[in-house]
């Protein structure tokens, strides 16, 4: 199976598969950063909507940090992955642990990738949420149900790449789920990329800049 040189073309083949929403005012894309910003961003001039960011933070177990025991986000969304949770015997104190230190990095996150701008205006309109991809699924779960609170019309979920089991999981929370490959097995979003390489916060400001400043209005 196919695998993407990096997310921004990535980002670009995901649009293709997304243009029945182009031209439209009442969309808005939302990246999840820092990874679905570049992906989000060549969706969002490919569909001339306004681009804005959607802070979720994976809970990682201390050790095994790649392993999510669930998410956060933004309105003080909070998910548990209870199966993992119990099957591991997490104790809450090391859950509570875990809560702190991701709560003030997604505080830092707003802060820097917003600064005064207020989130933006979702309300009855069609909401594209996108990563560079799903592999549990927990970070966008926290995201579509932080999205939900503000009563969108629709919520899409759109990625590069998506595991079967995370596409299931997440099919009954949304209206729709659009990705390019959806491999089985998945081993991680990293494998399907040739350039995984971490996306910083300046390149989130920048890219956040650059689509506000080419595009007809603004997501805040």
């Amino acid at each position: 199976m196919k695998r993407f040189l990096n997310r921004r073309e990535a980002g670009s083949e995901l649009a293709r598969q997304l243009l029945q929403y182009a031209d439209r005012s009442d969309v808005i894309i939302l990246a999840l950063p820092r990874g679905g910003v570049p992906v989000a961003y060549e969706v969002a001039l490919a569909l001339k909507a306004p681009l804005d960011v959607l802070i979720v933070r994976k809970l990682g177990l201390p050790g095994r940090e790649e392993l999510a025991i669930g998410a956060i986000a933004s309105g003080g969304i909070q998910i548990l992955n209870q199966d993992i949770v119990h099957a591991l015997d997490i104790d809450q104190a090391t859950i509570n642990s875990v809560l702190e230190q991701e709560l003030r990095e997604l505080q830092r996150r707003e802060h820097i990738y917003r600064g005064s701008r207020p989130a933006p205006e979702i309300k009855d309109h069609t909401v594209i949420i996108v990563d560079d991809g799903l592999a549990t699924g927990a970070s966008m779960r926290a995201g579509v149900r932080a999205a939900r609170t503000q009563s969108p019309a629709r919520i899409i979920v759109a990625v590069p790449a998506a595991a079967p089991q995370a596409i299931d999981l997440l099919q009954p929370e949304v209206d729709e789920i659009v990705y390019v490959i959806a491999p089985d097995p998945f081993d991680g979003v990293g494998m399907w990329y040739e350039d995984f390489s971490q996306t910083t916060d300046e390149e989130v400001r920048l890219l956040l800049d650059n689509a506000n400043r080419q595009l007809p209005g603004k997501a805040a």
